[in-house]
């Protein structure tokens, strides 16, 4: 980056912080979003459950690390947090300030605080407007004179690596993958806000562009004391760049913990798994046997209890009755680690879960 981001004279105004340190800048609970389906001619309508009973907290200056297969609901809870799509059930709370809830509607200013990246560089950006006036929409949208925004973009180009002479009166087209995605950046920024939101940010571009765009996240983040929620696939990225990771299966989250605890000792099967496919470059540990057999179930019609009961190797019938809670399995003062899993529920009746300490006289 050629320059600060936090020095640069935005026409916009810094959101203040309201809670202090201390205070969850987000809190979402309990958010739902199910999609209805036509059954056809003779069928009736059906009903795909994307996400279901979704709570995150995202702390100041934390980086929440979102991962699970293809169709888990990831991007879907990404909309439903940032307020693109509404959800059906649940509330959002901003540094301590309710920011949505069914009965009630987004402002302008509260938008403005929770930003999004997405995943595909070249589809959300606008391919008949330049690099200046996509930068300088924004800004213009809430009230900024279009000489200052204008003037703002050429700025913000130079602070994410392109060189506004060269760049600021280009199309998309004209741009490579990770250019674009410097772009799409620079546009979430710009509207000065709290958190940013990166789906797949990174997924597209080579190595050697990822590790550029990886470490322009960092320095953002530590400039403009940014908090992201990151959803990829790699989790190799996901551990460099994360202080929390939530696993999510099926639209739920089924564990959540400190980046390095989850890696060190993943406790929920399916986690154990996810992390078991990573490709190895060593030839000693090669995957021999798929850690994870067979498909996810029919999101319209989700296995009862458990949800994972359907390819879980230590299923048992109380995995079928009633679904885990997403409890904290490190009660004695140690760093809180939530698992959904019977068998990490001591006395819960699974045969792998602990007895339940007896009391002591």
């Amino acid at each position: 980056m050629s320059a600060n981001l936090a020095r640069l004279e935005a026409p916009l105004p810094v959101i203040p912080d309201r809670g202090g340190p201390l205070q969850p800048l987000l809190a979402a609970s309990d958010l739902s979003k199910t999609f209805r389906l036509s059954g056809g001619f003779f069928g009736g309508r059906k009903a795909v459950h994307a996400v279901d009973g979704l709570s995150l907290t995202v702390g100041k200056g934390e980086t929440v690390g979102i991962v699970g297969e293809s169709g888990c609901g990831k991007s879907t809870a990404a909309r439903l947090i940032s307020g693109i799509t509404p959800a059906d059930a649940g509330e959002i709370v901003f540094d301590g300030e309710t920011y949505w809830t069914p009965r009630s509607r987004i402002t302008a200013e509260r938008r403005r605080a929770i930003q999004m990246v997405f995943q595909d560089s070249a589809s959300s950006l606008n391919p008949r407007m330049t690099l200046a006036e996509t930068l300088a929409f924004g800004p213009r949208a809430h009230g900024i004179p279009t000489a200052s925004a204008h003037a703002y973009a050429r700025d913000l180009l130079a602070a994410v690596g392109l060189p506004p002479a060269r760049f600021a009166e280009r199309y998309p087209i004209q741009l490579s993958g990770g250019q674009r995605q410097r772009v799409n950046i620079a546009r979430a920024v710009a509207m000065r806000p709290r958190l940013l939101i990166l789906d797949e940010p990174v997924s597209a571009l080579d190595k050697s562009v990822e590790a550029q765009v990886l470490n322009l996240l960092v320095q953002l983040r530590e400039e403009l004391g940014l908090s992201y929620i990151f959803i990829s696939h790699d989790l190799n990225v996901v551990r460099y760049i994360s202080d929390r990771v939530a696993v999510m299966y099926l639209g739920q989250v089924v564990e959540e913990a400190t980046s390095e605890d989850i890696f060190a000792t993943p406790k929920h099967p399916y986690t154990r798994a996810l992390f078991a496919s990573r490709p190895s470059l060593d030839p000693r540990h090669r995957v021999k046997a798929a850690p994870l057999a067979g498909d996810p179930p029919d999101p319209i019609d989700p296995p009862s209890g458990c949800r994972f009961r359907t390819r879980c190797p230590i299923a048992e019938s109380l995995c079928a009755t009633v679904a885990p809670p997403l409890d904290d399995t490190a009660k004695d003062g140690a760093a809180v680690h939530k698992v959904a899993c019977w068998a990490a529920v001591p006395g819960s009746g699974h045969s792998l879960a602990a007895k339940p300490l007896e009391r002591v006289q």
